[in-house]
Order: structure tokens, then sequence, then C-alpha cells
């Protein structure tokens, strides 16, 4: 046996950053030598940032981080770094031609770096090239065909990339069969609910297969519409956790193994090539290990919660801003974003503006003023009445057009605001009103990020409660109104409206989306689960005919297993119509209105 003490660095990082990412991985890698670590591991693409879309169909993006892993290098030896063995992600570029890949020579690959004594020791490439749900990459990349096993210190370390250790054989059997004592894979894993579960059963599975400890390193922070969670860990031969980072945390997890010393197995594995790099075969002298433990897993609320503020932080101020405006109706949806948002930047820096009409309610009013005075936020009042007024006497409106006229005019209030003082703008629609077209197109549609774009109506009440018992269970005062939290739901855009006007209880409601949007099931088999047919016809033609607006929404957090925008890509243009296929008589014509006219228009 031989010992290795081993960190795995869960970074944030920002796509296209290529010189702030490398400052990182250059402070982090001299916090694992602070810790006396050996071997350093960043995440999959660490240099760059994932995903990097169609940045990396660019050359000179890939030639900037080829040379950026280059100077990385150097830079770690000057700093007297070059001892620790350090593997970070990065984009490289495919040596060969169209013969083997199918692509030109220089094609891009997702790779990661072994550097030591100020050079690339080993380079090892991506074989799976994951290319569904909010995935892309066989859009962009060309696949490995080698696996890198690199010496250290008289343990042979297999590398392997994020995918890699998801699908079945491959590099995980190679690593098998070349005989080595840890299998060390760099990730970016995109967060969506009980994934640390999953994540958990898929690393014990692969341990037992490669017949080694294994090693996962994961990135964190949010990217766009996706939220990295960390959750980094080490597993031994049997899958049992050795130890485990926190969710949505960035640092540095180190623990000491023993590790079965160099026996070089074999130098092929169905049509995968083994390519060995020797740093040092001579093991370390026996050293006391450092206790290692596991962090304790978050609940499935507080989870959720984590990203969603994880999501908004780091859309905020990876795009140059500080704060965020958004409107404050009283209802349950702003005063949850609003409190993510307070959560996530500081109530300092969240500014909640109510704008009421003739027709808002007294308690719409004292509950935007009440969760105001909450949570601390910024707050102003602007009524809306004098301008619809003005419009009135202008141009003549009636019925659902008047009533989303409130609507925009708000928006406007808001993205002026926004312009005029430097915030960023926030939507507080869910994921339920989205699904159904249920908001205002330029109205309370507007904005630059959706905090609760992927939580369902029915999740969005669990997490106001969960956060008002965190709050009292910290002995603080709870930031949501429990009036916010208990009233029926309403748009307020005529007096007396409720959305259960328009739409079917939201529990109710949610269970169909949940096959629909979801699952993919036809509207037969949501019928045959025992829905009622003509509700089922009517929620498939709400959704399908909001495709257009949903195209139109600000990005969001990914928090579910399919999140409208990346996961979920329908056409606009669209004929197939499930109710109708589904054995029964439509009720309506496929439109029942124009695009944009409706009370969810």
């Amino acid at each position: 046996m031989a010992q290795i003490r081993l960190a795995l660095a869960q970074l944030n990082v920002t796509v296209g950053d290529i010189a702030g990412n490398a400052e990182a991985i250059q402070r982090w890698a001299r916090h694992a030598a602070d810790r006396g670590a050996h071997v350093v591991a960043f995440p999959e693409t660490a240099l760059t940032g994932y995903p990097v879309e169609d940045l990396a169909l660019r050359s000179s993006f890939v030639e900037a981080s080829r040379t950026a892993v280059e100077e990385l290098a150097g830079k770690l030896a000057a700093a007297g770094l070059g001892n620790l063995v350090v593997v970070c992600g990065y984009l490289d570029r495919a040596e060969d031609g169209y013969e083997r890949t199918g692509r030109p020579k220089g094609s891009p690959q997702n790779a990661a770096a072994v550097i030591h004594r100020g050079r690339i020791v080993a380079r090892a490439v991506k074989h799976h090239l994951p290319n569904y749900g909010v995935f892309d990459e066989f859009r962009y990349f060309v696949p490995g065909d080698s696996l890198q096993v690199v010496t250290v210190h008289g343990v042979d370390i297999a590398v392997t990339i994020c995918e890699d250790l998801w699908q079945e054989g491959g590099p995980v059997r190679a690593t098998r069969a070349a005989g080595a004592g840890l299998l060390l894979t760099i990730n970016a894993s995109p967060y969506e609910l009980a994934k640390d579960d999953d994540r958990l059963n898929l690393v014990t599975r692969r341990a037992r297969e490669a017949m080694c400890p294994l090693a996962y390193v994961n990135m964190v922070g949010g990217q766009d519409e996706l939220v990295f969670d960390g959750d980094s860990l080490v597993v031994d031969e049997t899958g049992t956790v050795l130890t485990r980072a926190p969710q949505f945390t960035e640092g540095l997890l180190t623990v000491d193994l023993d590790l079965a010393a160099t026996t070089r197995g074999a130098d092929e594995y169905a049509g995968i090539r083994v390519e060995r790099t020797v740093v040092s075969d001579t093991p370390l002298p026996a050293y006391e290990a450092s206790p290692s433990g596991e962090a304790p897993r978050l609940d499935e609320e507080a989870e959720i919660y984590t990203a969603i503020v994880t999501g908004l932080r780091d859309y905020v101020h990876k795009n140059g801003y500080e704060s965020v405006v958004l409107g404050l109706s009283g209802g349950i949806d702003s005063a949850l974003a609003a409190t993510i948002a307070c959560d996530a930047l500081g109530p300092e820096n969240v500014y909640g503006v109510s704008n009421p009409s003739r027709i808002s309610s007294e308690h719409s009013r004292e509950d935007a003023a009440d969760l105001a005075a909450r949570t601390g936020l910024n707050y102003r009042v602007i009524p809306i009445e004098p301008m619809v007024s003005a419009f009135a006497d202008n141009i003549e409106l009636t019925g659902i057009a008047q009533e989303n006229l409130q609507a925009r005019i708000r928006g406007m209030i808001w993205m002026g605001i926004a312009n005029q003082e430097g915030h960023l703008t926030i939507a507080a629609g869910n994921k339920s009103e989205l699904a159904v077209g249920y908001s205002t197109m330029y109205g309370d549609a507007v904005g630059a990020f959706a905090p609760l774009k992927d939580v369902p109506k029915s999740r969005v009440w669990a997490l106001a409660r969960w956060r008002n018992q965190a709050a009292l269970d910290l002995g603080e005062t709870p930031p949501i109104p429990e009036n916010s939290i208990t009233k029926e739901p309403s748009a307020e855009l005529r007096p007396g409206q409720r959305d259960t006007d328009s739409l079917p209880p939201y529990d109710l409601l949610d269970q169909i989306l949940e096959d629909y949007v979801e699952e993919d099931a036809g509207a037969a088999d949501i019928v045959a689960a025992g829905f009622d047919p003509e509700l089922v016809e009517r929620i498939i033609r709400m959704v399908d005919a909001a495709e257009f607006k949903r195209r139109q929404y600000p990005p969001g957090p990914k928090i579910t297993f399919k999140a409208f925008g990346r996961d979920r890509r329908l056409p606009i243009t669209n004929g197939w119509r499930e109710a109708v296929i589904a054995g029964h008589e439509p009720h309506a014509p496929l439109r029942t209105a124009p695009p944009g006219e409706g009370p969810q228009a």
C-alpha cells in the first residue's frame, strides 16, 4: 500500500474569464499545498468555465485556453508549487483529423491537463459527450480514445471526465484493466433536486466496477440557468464514503488515502489505449493521516432554496451588477422572490416597488409594506392609476387588454427604475404560471432573471413556509408575511379576480403539469391516470399555446429534472396537439385566442 494526500477543489468559476479562473486555480493550489496535498484536482473545464456553448467553436477561445494552461503550469512552478501535481480541466484541440473523428483536425476537445514542475505531463480527453437534457457536447467536441494513468508517489491514478463516469463500461472498465489504484474524475455536474443521491449511487457503482477508490470533484456556483452544487466526495473500492464536501460551498476537500501501489495492468481495453506517465514511482514515507469527515446533507427545501439563492447571486454578480429591483404585489411569488434576493445580495441591494391601482386590495398594499419592513429591503410606492387613466384617455381598451395594460405599465416602471439606477430587474413568476402562460408579456414577465422560473406554485408555498421556519429556528423574524402565504392567489387585474377563475387549484394543476412537462406523458396517459379529460385537454392547450411566451421569458435557475429552456425545447409553430389525438372531441379550436391575448397574456 502507498499513502497519498488528495485535495479536491470545489471552484466557482465564470465562463469565459480564463485569466480570472486561472488566478483562482493558482490560489486554491496554494491552499492545497499548504495543507500538505500531493495531488489537487479542479473541476471539468475549470479554466474556461462550463458550459462554454458556442465559444467552443471560436478558435481564438480554444487557443486562449491552450495558452492559459501552459502559462498556468509555469506560474505554478514559479510560485513554488512545482512539486504539487495539479489536475485541471480546460479546452484543447484534437491532433488527428477527419479520418478518425469525422471532424477536421484541430477540432475542440474537453480535456484535463496534469501539471507537474512547470510542464503538462499528461492530457486526458473526455470520451462520452452528453447530448441530452442541458448538454450539447456532441455539437462541439471530439471524443478521446485513451485512458491517462499517472503514477504519483507509487500510485497509479486514472483520470476521467464527468460523463465518462455516467456511461457503462468505457474508461471505468479500462481503469480496472489497467490496475489503477485510484480513479479521479473531474466534473461540471449541474444541480437538480435529489441529484446528490443519484451521484452517490453512481460513484459507489463505479468504484466497485473499477475495483479501486474513486474521487469525484465537482464545480459550484451559478452559470446562467445552471447551478452547480459541489458535493465532491471520495469513496473506497467498496463504495463506502470516506469524505464528502458541503453542497453549494466553494472550498477544498482533503483526504489521506491508503492505495494499492503500482501494478502495471493491461495497456488496452476494448479499443481504449492506456497511456502511462510516471511523475514519481517512489512511495512516500509513512505519515500520520489527518481525520476526514462527511459534511451533512441539506434537506429538500433547504437544498432547493440554496440552489436558487446561489443561481441569483452569481447571475447578478457575474454580469457586473450589485442590486436588483422587482415589483411587490403582496402575493406569495413576489414575497418569496424578494426574500431570496435579500438572502443572495443583502437587503440593502434589493429594491422593491409597489404599484397599486384602484383595483388593488388593501391587504396587497399592507402585505407588500410588511414584507419590506420584515426584510429591510428598499421600498417605494408608485401608484399607477394616473398612468392607466392617461392611456385610457388616448386609446380605448376593454376586457383583458385593459387588465393587461396595468401589468405592462408596472413593467415599464420597474425597467425604468432599473435603467435609471443601475439595477437588474427580476421577474417573480413561477413554473406553473409559466407553463400555462399565466403572465403578462412586457408586464410581470419583464426582467433579466427569474429566480422562481423552475419552481412549481405548490413548491413556492413550501419554500416560503420553510424559509419562515428557518428564521424562527434562528430566533429571527420570519421574512414573509403570513397573509401572503395563506391568502388566495390573485393577479388583481380586475375586481374580485382569483387565479382559480382561469386555472384549476394549483395542487391539481401541478400534478398534470408534472406528467405533461416533466414526464412527457401524452394526454391519453394523463387521462388514464385518473384526471378529468376536459381539464387535461384545456391544460395541454394552454401549455402548448404559451410556448412563444416562454421563449421570451427571462432565464432562471434549473432545480427540476426538466426545466423550460435548456431542457425542454419545442417548436413555437406546432400543429401537433396531444389533446386532439387523445381520443377526446376537442371543445375549442386549436388556438382559442391570438398570441398575446387572454388573462395569461
